[in-house]
C-alpha cells in the first residue's frame, strides 16, 4: 500500500480516537455527581486537548490529499486497542469515572503506541504523533493519580 495511504489511514484512526475521547470525556462530565465538580474543569480540559489534536492530525490528512473521518470509531487497524472504551465511560461514583477515564487514556497510549510502530510513516508525522503521545501521557498519569488518590 501506498505510504501517504498507510499515513492517512493512521491518522484518521486518531482522529476517530480522540472523537471517541470527547464522546467519553462528555459523558463522564455529564455523570459527575455535584461533590465532584473538580472533575468538570479537568475532563473540559482533556476534551478541548482531543479536540487541538484532532485538528493537528485533520491538517496532515488534508496535507496528503485525504478525506477527513468526522466519526467515532468503527474501523480501522488501530481501533481494535480501542474497542471497548465507548461502553466503558459509564458508572457514577467518582472513583468508577476516574477508573474508566484511565482504562481510556490506556488504550489511547496503546493505540498511539501502534500508530508509532507503523511502517512507513513520515518522519514529521512520527515527531507530531509522538509529540501528541507524550501530552496524552501527562493526561494519563493526572487521571491515575487522582484515581489511586480514592479510599
Amino acid at each position: 500500500m501506498e505510504t501517504r495511504t498507510v499515513n492517512a489511514e493512521i491518522l484518521n484512526d486518531l482522529i476517530q480516537i480522540n472523537n471517541d475521547r470527547v464522546a467519553g470525556y462528555e459523558k463522564a462530565i455529564n455523570e459527575l455527581q455535584t461533590e465532584d465538580s473538580d472533575l468538570k474543569s479537568l475532563f473540559v480540559r482533556m476534551v478541548g486537548e482531543s479536540h487541538k489534536y484532532k485538528m493537528a492530525l485533520a491538517t496532515e490528512v488534508q496535507a496528503l490529499g485525504d478525506e477527513i473521518e468526522q466519526g467515532t470509531t468503527n474501523s480501522g487497524k488501530i481501533y481494535r486497542a480501542w474497542m471497548d472504551v465507548k461502553a466503558v465511560f459509564t458508572g457514577h461514583d467518582r472513583k468508577t469515572i476516574l477508573n474508566n477515564c484511565e482504562f481510556g487514556e490506556d488504550a489511547a497510549q496503546k493505540a498511539y503506541k501502534m500508530a508509532l510502530e507503523e511502517e512507513g510513516l513520515s518522519a514529521d508525522l512520527r515527531s507530531l504523533i509522538t509529540d501528541q503521545k507524550a501530552a496524552l501521557r501527562v493526561s494519563h498519569d493526572e487521571i491515575k493519580a487522582l484515581r489511586d488518590s480514592q479510599a
